[in-house]
Parts: structure tokens; C-alpha cells; sequence
């Protein structure tokens, strides 16, 4: 049981954290055919832009109500006004999502009241959804304004309905990547079921190239599909923060859920695939009862190096919670543990503290550790430390492929024993040919070690 603590300084040095607004926006992107809207100024949507575009490496819809000193005092409602119809001019969206930022709340902009008369005043807007999510910067972090958006969508559009056997829905905590998101909807597939899954950035911003340019998004899950949510038999929460959107669903159209704070580990997917074979009542398919004996080998493999390592993590609080409960589960200490914002997974991290603080934090904690965990703004802490670094979370922007990296169910957990594991081989740390005797592997096994 750990100790949750706030950092108390004056200021925050090399930040981990990302505002609201951004968590807001990059949730608005699983839909498809959307353009997000920034309520503020253009700088606080430039900035967004760039961490995006440098994440993704892709092209990125993000609009902006463009505030200035006048506008912010005298009210934005003709700034949104001017905004909303300029995008439906010009890109013609299937949905708007619009954010607010730290600058307009603090004025205490009435957006809901603006878009009532705006599309009063404008009935051709009636056929178009668009959604309001309150996310101001100054408080919480980028995973409470991917979950504070996730449940507006669902709280303005699911619709009750007749309920479809097959049909599942699927909450993506903002911890997963595209192929993430691919690999449990191909798991849920293989049962026989139809999932629906917000939000789905893996058709969006999965790195494809599309035959015709688009300025909304390429992808997604469509306002149709979100509609047909509440005719689905249960919902498959992935991520302890997208608990509220869940509920919220269950209140609408009386749709039971399942909560799985990780999908990241061998009994978090053996729970997953139990629970995907009691809706479907089929059994588990052959493939992955293969994939989970591929993953019981590379644990038992791997467990030789990653024993007795100290781990220093710094992440969201969903994404901490589930790498250090896998790595924690293969024998390592987690001796330091920084994230962005509460959340009642941070008590059951298996550590003494966990700081809500910056990456100076990190850094100060992680001193004689064997690994760090963090986003790409944590190299230059590696580097002075003198340890490996493994990149996790967002922004990632000195690598290439960080949409594609996968490390949920057996393959993804697999893959990322891998990683670690030579990243602690690189580093020098080898296990002796006597651990093989230990893990009973046969003669000819310890001779190819040797």
C-alpha cells in the first residue's frame, strides 16, 4: 500500500504532466470524421499541435477559437460562433468537440449557453453533434480530459436501444496505443463479438495513408456507432479513469460494465479472455491459449534479469499502475513512482511513495536505480543518471513508431519483457548459466548458453 504525496514547490521543473485540454482533443481524434476545437487562445492549440504531430508523426485536425485580450474579456461566444461555422465551411465534420483551456475558464465563459443560441441562430446546425467538455489546464492532468470527454460523448449521444447479442462496448483508457486498441479488438473478435470502441485511435492515427486528404479525421469511431452503444449486452472498461464515462453509460441505457485496470501481465489477460469467452460463450481459441505458453516461456526467461532491479516510473496514472504491477509481478522494486494526477489506483502500487510531482522529482528518486520509465522529455534525466530508459506514455519524439508499440495481452506483455530484458542485458547485466539449471531448462539449452 503506498503513500500518495504532492509535490509542494514553488514551481514545477521539467514537467511530466500534459493539461486537459490536450487528453480532451486526442480523445475527440477516435472519432471519426471530427475536428477538436480549442476554446483559447492560439498558442495554447499551437502547442498541442506540435506534441501531437511530433507523437504521431501524422497530419493533425485541431482548430482554435483564437481569443486575444479583447475577446477573452469581453466573452468568446462569437469567437466559437465564428469558429464553428468556418469548420463546417471548410471541412464539413461529422462531429465538433470543443475543449475549453485555462484562459476562458478562468473568464467563466459560458460555452453551453453559447452553442444554444449559435445553433438557434443557426438551425443548419441542428443535424451537426457538437460536444462541450469542460477541461480547464490549471488543474488535473491530460488523463482525467481524456476521461471528462469520453464520458460528455457518451452522455450526449448514446442512445437506449434493443439489445444485440454480440455486441460489446469497449472504453480505451488514453494509456493505449493504436495497436493497443487493434489487439483487443481482434481478441474480442475472435470470440465471435462486434466491438465498439471509443475512442478508436487506431483508425485514425495509426500512421495509414488514406486515398483522398481529409482535414477531420481519418478514422475512428463514427456518431452512428457511438448512437448503437446502448444497445450493447456490456461494457469493457479499459483503465480505472474510464470508470465515470462507463457509469455514465449504465445510467443511460442500463448497460452493465467490467472494469480491467490493465491488460498488461499474465492474470490481467487471462481475466480479460475469461470474461470476452463468459459473453460470448465460446471457449478460448487455440491461438491464444498458444500465445499465453509463448508468454509463460519469455517470463520464465526473462525473470532471471529483471529480479531484484530497482524500476523508477514516471507516467499517468493508469499507465504507472500497470507497469509497475507487471514489472512489480516479475520480481522487480518499484523504487520510485512520480505521476500527474490522483487517482485511486496510486494507493495499490506496490512501493512506499508515490509523488504527484515532475520529472525533477523522478529524477531526484531514481538515483541507483537499474531502469526509468518515462516519456521522451526523460532522456537527458537518463543520460545524467547514467541508466537505461525505456520511453512510455506520450510524447514520445526521438523514436519512430510510438502509435505502433504494443504491451497489453500475451503478445504485447511478451514483447515488453523483451524490451526491458535487453535493455538489462545491454547494461550488463547477465544472468550466470546457473539460473538455467534453476529454471529446469535441459543440457542442451545450457550448452547454447554457455
Amino acid at each position: 500500500m503506498a503513500t500518495v504525496k504532492i509535490s509542494r514547490k514553488a514551481c514545477s521543473v521539467n514537467p511530466l504532466k500534459m493539461s486537459q485540454p490536450i487528453g480532451g482533443a486526442l480523445a475527440f481524434m477516435g472519432m471519426k470524421g471530427c475536428m477538436p476545437l480549442l476554446h483559447g487562445s492560439q498558442g495554447c492549440t499551437a502547442f498541442g499541435l506540435v506534441l501531437f504531430v511530433r507523437h504521431f508523426r501524422e497530419a493533425i485536425p485541431l482548430q482554435t477559437t483564437a481569443m486575444n485580450e479583447v475577446t477573452t474579456i469581453m466573452g468568446g461566444m462569437d469567437n466559437i460562433e465564428q469558429a464553428i461555422l468556418n469548420i463546417v465551411k471548410r471541412a464539413n465534420p461529422e462531429i465538433i468537440g470543443i475543449c475549453s483551456t485555462g484562459l476562458t475558464e478562468t473568464k467563466g465563459d459560458d460555452v453551453e449557453g453559447f452553442l444554444k443560441l449559435i445553433c438557434k441562430k443557426h438551425p443548419e446546425l441542428d443535424p451537426l453533434p457538437i460536444v462541450y467538455v469542460s477541461t480547464p489546464d490549471y488543474k488535473d492532468a491530460f488523463q482525467d480530459g481524456w476521461a471528462n470527454a469520453v464520458t460528455k460523448i457518451v452522455s450526449e449521444l448514446v442512445e437506449p436501444g434493443r439489445k444485440r447479442q454480440n455486441q460489446v462496448n469497449i472504453l480505451a483508457g488514453c494509456h493505449l496505443t493504436a495497436s493497443d486498441i487493434d489487439e483487443i479488438r481482434e481478441m474480442t473478435e475472435a470470440f465471435g463479438l462486434d466491438p465498439v470502441v471509443l475512442p478508436d485511435i487506431s483508425g485514425s492515427l495509426d500512421g495509414h495513408i488514406p486515398e483522398d486528404f481529409s482535414p477531420t479525421t481519418i478514422g475512428g469511431t463514427t456518431v452512428e456507432d457511438v448512437r448503437s452503444m446502448g444497445s450493447s449486452v456490456v461494457t469493457l472498461v479499459i483503465g480505472d479513469h474510464m470508470l465515470p464515462a462507463a457509469v455514465e453509460l449504465g445510467m443511460k441505457a442500463d448497460v452493465p460494465y467490467v472494469v480491467f485496470d490493465s491488460l498488461t501481465g499474465l492474470t490481467q489477460c487471462d481475466e480479460f479472455l475469461a470474461c470476452l469467452a463468459e459473453v460470448s460463450g465460446r471457449p478460448v481459441p487455440n491461438k491464444y491459449r498458444r500465445q499465453r505458453s509463448q508468454l509463460l516461456d519469455a517470463m520464465l526467461d526473462g525473470h532471471f534479469y529483471f529480479g531484484g532491479k530497482k524500476i523508477a516510473i514516471g507516467a499517468e496514472p493508469d499507465l504507472l499502475w500497470s507497469l509497475s504491477s507487471f514489472l512489480s509481478g516479475m520480481g522487480c522494486e518499484i523504487a520510485a513512482a512520480v505521476t500527474t494526477t490522483g487517482s485511486p489506483m496510486l494507493e495499490k502500487i506496490s512501493t512506499e511513495e508515490v509523488l504527484i510531482g515532475d520529472l525533477e522529482d523522478l529524477e531526484k528518486r531514481a538515483e541507483g536505480c537499474d531502469l526509468l520509465i518515462t516519456h521522451s522529455h526523460g532522456r537527458q534525466m537518463a543520460e545524467r543518471l547514467g541508466i537505461p530508459f525505456l520511453r512510455m506514455g506520450m510524447p514520445i519524439f526521438d523514436r519512430l513508431g510510438a502509435a505502433h508499440r504494443l504491451s497489453i495481452g500475451y503478445r504485447g506483455t511478451k514483447e515488453l519483457i523483451f524490451d526491458i530484458g535487453n535493455l538489462f542485458i545491454g547494461n550488463g547485466h547477465e544472468a550466470g548459466p546457473d539460473t538455467w539449471a534453476a529454471a529446469g531448462k535441459d543440457d542442451r539449452a545450457q550448452a547454447a548458453c554457455r
